[in-house]
């Protein structure tokens, strides 16, 4: 039973740190285009971040028996959990590399971090809470 609870706290966190995410795109943009940028920005970012998703997956996967849309959570958590494998594989320079191709044209339209992280941390939010 503790496994589920912090599993899902790890959840909500997770959901309110994307609503952080949206709000800080939609009312400082500069803040959250330099944030952005930090990821994988040295191998410590990128462990750092790498480390954080594989928490965020798998706390998907354990709390997903306790949301609604159990099915889509759980394989939401195997998504995460096998992505953040493959960049722990990869050399972090591959991944920083990769970032620094992508990151520009959607930093130019930060707005749509917000459009993408709203949607995603209210049904998280909902999911676990209701």
């Amino acid at each position: 039973m503790q496994a589920e609870q912090t599993a899902l706290a790890i959840v909500i966190l997770a959901a309110l740190f994307l609503l952080g995410l949206a709000a800080v795109s939609l009312v400082n943009p500069r803040l959250a285009v330099r944030f952005l940028h930090g990821f994988a920005s040295s191998a410590r970012a990128h462990y750092s971040e790498v480390g954080l998703r594989l928490i965020v997956g798998a706390a998907l996967v354990i709390a997903a028996p306790d949301m609604r849309f159990s099915t889509a959570f759980m394989l939401f958590g195997w998504l995460i959990i096998t992505t953040s494998i493959v960049l722990l594989l990869v050399p972090w320079r591959w991944h920083q590399r990769f970032a620094q191709s992508v990151l520009p044209p959607l930093t130019t339209r930060v707005w749509l971090f917000a459009v993408l992280s709203l949607p995603l941390a209210v049904t998280l939010l909902y999911a676990t809470l209701a």
